[in-house]
């Protein structure tokens, strides 16, 4: 760790909501993957959600599986900061969780839609930074959707017609990747990050420590 890191980590700082949306099959998801691997100071939130898991899928680490009825009381009592319904499964992230990381200076990753993004930028204005994934062409996004096999061919046809209402939603973004190339679009990110975490607004300690540092002038 560099001197100015040492510097910058014994500041008390806010924690930030790093939300990155995309169309289904842009790679925002493996993206939230590398950044998590590299960096251990952002944690993912877990979102809870009425869809079976996939292959591979474990409750707690990806998603909290639950039923409906216990999502929409959850909506209902306000338990949550944002919610969904996409493709007939709904989604939401948990309100106390985000909130205990964040007044503890912990940064939280989300990989949720424009609606999310939205909702949270309703409660959560001055913590939040939005970062849209945008595949390279339209050919490059139905090629990834098709070659995963997760999905049937009737549901990659809903996916790429959603697409293009999704991608109208990019100008309300904080900030656009296109995601031609991996480790460029992994780079980015990082880079987004650590400028955010430098923003003033959230240096709750600066003022101390440049008092401090005055009166040892």
């Amino acid at each position: 760790m560099t001197d100015t890191a040492e510097q910058n980590s014994a500041i008390q700082r806010r924690g930030l909501l790093l939300v990155l949306s995309s169309p289904s099959g842009a790679g925002k998801t493996t993206l939230a993957r590398r950044l998590l691997a590299n960096d251990p100071r952002i944690a993912m939130s877990i979102s809870v959600t009425t869809r079976p898991p996939r292959p591979g899928e474990i409750d707690g680490r990806d998603y909290n599986f639950i039923d409906e009825p216990r999502f929409l009381a959850m909506r209902e009592t306000g338990d949550l900061l944002e919610w969904a319904c996409v493709f007939d499964n709904y989604y939401g992230t948990p309100r106390a969780p985000v909130e205990a990381a964040i007044e503890a200076g912990r940064d939280v990753l989300f990989d949720i839609d424009w609606q999310g993004a939205q909702q949270l930028a309703e409660k959560l204005p001055q913590d939040l930074v939005r970062v849209f994934i945008l595949p390279p062409s339209a050919k490059d996004l139905a090629a990834r959707l098709s070659s995963r096999g997760q999905d049937s061919a009737e549901v990659v046809a809903r996916r790429m017609s959603a697409a293009s209402a999704e991608i109208s939603h990019w100008p309300e973004y904080d900030y656009v990747v296109i995601n031609a190339d991996l480790d460029v679009s992994s780079t980015s990110l990082m880079a987004i990050l650590a400028a955010e975490r430098l923003k003033r607004e959230r240096l709750l300690g600066l003022m101390d420590f440049v008092r401090g540092m005055q009166g040892s002038l």
